[in-house]
This record gives structure tokens, sequence and C-alpha cells, in this order.
């Protein structure tokens, strides 16, 4: 009878079955599932279940059982780190096994085995506690750092502002500037077409020459808008012709005496 003789043999020798399941169990521990037969998963699981025990007691001689076993320092060190998250709330059945149904060819019954990720309780509520409070303080720092954001767009839009209105006025500028040079242009034209009727009127006054005859010449001046001179000629050859018959009706009382 086979009282206390825990384990499969597999027909295997011992040193061949411990080296596969190491292998098996590192494996599960690395990726968290494994395809294996249904006799292999039902052992390998053993072995899983003892080596999350082991991280769960987390001391150094607990490390050291399980480097024995699992010679990959790396998964040894992610299983003892992460055993009280994951299994800290359960005492046992860290593991699940799924029946996949006969591998073809030799029909054997396939399965696959993998860890259950649990969380505890307790942990869980700090967690969403410290959630909580962080939560809050991240609304008041956006809010503190959306103010300064506001600000600095305000500034901005106003600097933009004062530009384009400094563009503006530098635009307006130069327009006033050509508006206001436009009359003085004018007026320098005039003056320079009004400097030779000037003098041509000096120079014949000078030479002692009637006055009609200015007025003559003191035509161009009408072009610029001067006063004009035309209604004053006018009315000096209208009153030549008065004086005239004036002097004849003075004359003509003389003769009648003689």
């Amino acid at each position: 009878m086979r009282h206390r003789k825990a384990g499969l043999k597999l027909n295997r020798t011992a040193s061949h079955r411990h080296a596969m399941f190491r292998n098996m169990v590192t494996s599960l521990l690395k990726h968290d599932r494994i395809r294996t037969t249904g006799a292999r998963a039902m052992e390998v699981r053993r072995w899983a279940d003892h080596l999350i025990t082991l991280a769960k007691r987390g001391d150094l001689h607990a490390r050291r059982q399980a480097l024995s076993i699992v010679r990959e320092k790396d998964v040894v060190h992610k299983l003892f780190e992460q055993a009280d998250e994951r299994f800290g709330a359960v005492s046992g059945g860290y593991t699940r096994v799924i029946k996949l149904g006969k591998r073809p060819g030799d029909a054997a019954s396939m399965s696959m085995v993998e860890l259950i990720a649990l969380e505890g309780t307790k942990k869980k509520k700090k967690a969403k506690k410290k959630k909580a409070k962080s939560k809050g303080s991240q609304k008041k720092e956006a809010v503190e750092k959306k103010a300064p954001a506001a600000a600095k767009a305000d500034e901005k839009e106003k600097a933009s502002a004062k530009t384009s209105d400094e563009a503006t006025d530098k635009k307006e500028v130069p327009e006033v500037a050509a508006e206001t040079q436009k009359p003085t242009l004018k007026k320098a034209a005039a003056k320079t077409s009004d400097e030779p009727s000037k003098a041509k009127l000096e120079s014949a006054k000078a030479n002692g020459k009637p006055t009609a005859g200015g007025t003559k010449e003191a035509k161009p001046a009408k072009k610029t808008k001067a006063a004009p001179k035309k209604p004053a000629a006018a009315g000096e050859k209208k009153d030549a012709p008065d004086a005239a018959t004036k002097k004849a009706a003075t004359k003509k009382p003389p003769k009648d005496e003689k």
C-alpha cells in the first residue's frame, strides 16, 4: 500500500521528474499560465501553491527555499514582491486548472494551469481612500494651474491687441502725412505760377505802361484763382468814353460864342 507517498512518478526517474516540475513552475510564475497534460497540471499545482506560501511568509529563509526550486532570481523577487497584494486575503487555492480536451495524435487530455489574481479587501479600501484624496488634490492643482494659464492667455491677447493697434496707428500716420502734403504741394504750385505774373506786373508799372495792358498780362493769374481783374479793366474802358464826352461837352459852348 502507498501510504504517505504523495506525488506522481509519471514513469520517470526522480531527477528527471524534479527538473521537469522546476521548469514548469518557473514558466507558470513567469507567464501566469501554461498548457500541459492533465496529470502534470495536477502535480504542478502542488508545487505552485507551495512556492506562493513561501512568498507570503517573505523572510530570508523562505526566499532561499524558493531559490532552491526556482533558479531564476528575477522570477523569485517578482513573486515575493507581489504575493501579499495578489494572494494576501486567501489561504490556498492560488491556481486554477481548465480542461482543454484531447490532444490530436495520442488523445492525451490537455489542461491549462493559471494563477488566480486576488487582492486583499483591506488594502483595496486604503487604496480607494488614497485615490480620493489624490483626486481632490489633483482638482485643486488643476484649478491652480488653469488660473495662471488663463492670466497668461489674457496677457497674450492684450499684447496682440496692442500690437494690432500700433500697426493701425502706423498705417494711419503715413496716410495723414500724405493728405497734409497734397494741399501744400498745390499751394506751392500756385505760388510758382503766380510769381511770374507778379514780376511782369511790377516791370510794367516801372516802365509806365497803361493799366489795361497790365490787366491783359494778369489774365494767367485767373487760372490760379487769384483776384479777378477783368471787371476792373472793363469798368475802366467804360469810364474812358464818358470822360471823352464830358470834354467834348465842355468845349462846344466856346464854338457857339464865336
